[in-house]
């Protein structure tokens, strides 16, 4: 694939992450747990892993995050819990996907990112309260993350199977 096209592309997914975090963020949870959310963006995530790389996969949810904090007006806070979700859950969703080969299914691959995700906001609302207390929260925040990695998983896997049938990435 050609560098203008690779960029094309990744800014196509760029923009496809962003729409679906923004859509997200606008469909109730009826949950009394902050920070429980469907995690649409990481379906683009996936998908930037497997055709393009962890690099590429990072700089989108860098970008991202940014954007939809800008977008939602949601301001530094906002903004720092995004990244610390987006970018842990990357990280390991790449490390996962590179080291753990045919281990790991796409699947699993995206339950580890919903996990991760969780974490990383956990870890911030740790250092943002100064408290410990919010760990309570974690049992049910995997058990949440499980759930929606899942059901991600599960798309980003059918459209996996129908890009790399189409060859359009």
């Amino acid at each position: 694939m050609n560098t203008a096209k690779r960029v094309a592309l990744l800014g196509v997914l760029t923009s496809q992450a962003l729409v679906l975090s923004i859509v997200e963020s606008l469909i109730p949870i009826p949950v009394a747990i902050p920070g429980i959310k469907l995690g649409l963006a990481n379906i683009v995530t996936v998908l930037v892993i497997i055709f393009f790389g962890g690099g590429e996969a990072l700089t989108v949810t860098l970008i991202r995050c940014i954007l939809s904090s800008v977008f939602s007006g949601g301001g530094l806070m906002i903004f720092l819990f995004s990244i610390s979700g987006g970018m842990l859950s990357t990280l390991f969703m790449v490390l996962i996907y590179k080291i753990g080969g045919n281990k790991f299914s796409i699947i699993g691959v995206s339950i580890v990112g919903a996990t991760a995700h969780n974490i990383g906001q956990l870890l911030m609302a740790i250092l943002f309260m100064g408290t410990l207390f919010v760990v309570n929260l974690l049992p049910i925040l995997l058990i949440s993350g499980c759930v929606m990695g899942f059901i991600t998983g599960i798309t980003s896997n059918l459209l996996v199977k129908i890009l790399k049938k189409t060859k359009i990435l």
